[in-house]
């Protein structure tokens, strides 16, 4: 038998969280591969608010509960985040796994995650005390680990309108042609206007953890298109070198190899 709650609103659910210690469930793609003795679940794939994909002026506000089969068939969202949720695993998955439950596991392969960071993603997480909106980037501190409080529950994912609007580059190398689970990937998006870059991202799945070096993106803002093509080498060699490759299904040289490429690529096709 499995022990949980099944609450019908967001209220009902960061109450029970607040009182227990109930491990949240969504689509549970994850969690019900895994015996965890004694766990006991909070359902939340029912509850409405969790479950909408919905714009305001600033955002595109995605709920954790929504499943990616169900975004894939939204006109709000973003083209990158579509081609990185249309690669994930198989149909069966696509139903069940969630934008909240990808970014909550922690996992360096998580494509959502990966294109939320491109984008400048930020998560919602409330609790009985409140709520805050962080990036990403504070939100994941590395595999297995996030900022999250164990009284808070993910919200939403809120994806900035201005940045989904612009140009992006997605390329996952897997084992397989498809349903594979990412050996390295890179998403980019950016913006180019009368020949200079005016903003561009770069994330990579491929060294264990998720980073925006954004220290390299900024030596590449105001400078123009063509000689960023040109130069595309020594620009992957500067991004490379801030990164730490480690050994998991294929080497840490090729994966060093794949992103140095990846990168090269990318800048070569700014327009």
């Amino acid at each position: 038998m499995v022990n949980g709650y099944k609450p019908t609103t967001l209220q009902e659910a960061v109450e029970i969280k607040s009182r227990t210690d109930a491990i949240p469930y969504a689509g549970g793609t994850d969690l019900m591969v895994k015996n965890i003795p004694g766990a006991v679940y909070l359902f939340v794939n029912d509850i409405e608010e969790l479950r909408q994909i919905k714009q305001d002026d600033a955002y595109i506000r995605i709920g954790a509960a929504v499943t990616f089969t169900q975004a894939l068939a939204d006109d709000l969202i973003p083209p990158l985040m579509k081609e990185a949720i249309s690669r994930i695993a198989a149909p069966a998955i696509r139903n069940a796994g969630t934008f909240g439950g990808n970014l909550g596991n922690a996992s360096d392969k998580a494509d959502s995650v990966l294109a939320g960071f491109a984008l400048d993603a930020r998560v919602r997480l409330v609790s009985v005390n409140g709520e805050r909106t962080i990036p990403f980037d504070d939100f994941c501190v590395r595999r297995g680990v996030t900022n999250i409080g164990d009284d808070e529950l993910i919200a939403e994912i809120l994806l900035p309108k201005e940045k989904c609007a612009l140009p992006y580059y997605y390329k996952k190398i897997g084992g397989r042609s498809a349903l594979a689970i990412s050996r390295v990937a890179f998403a980019g998006a950016y913006e180019v206007c009368d020949g200079v870059i005016k903003a561009i991202s770069a994330t990579v799945i491929g060294e264990g953890k998720f980073t925006r070096y954004r220290e390299v993106e900024a030596t590449l803002i105001g400078r123009k298109v063509d000689e960023v093509r040109v130069n595309a080498e020594e620009y992957a060699e500067r991004f490379i070198e801030k990164m730490t490759f480690t050994r998991g299904r294929v080497s840490a040289e090729y994966r060093k190899t794949v992103v140095t490429n990846l990168f090269k690529d990318y800048l070569t096709s700014l327009e």
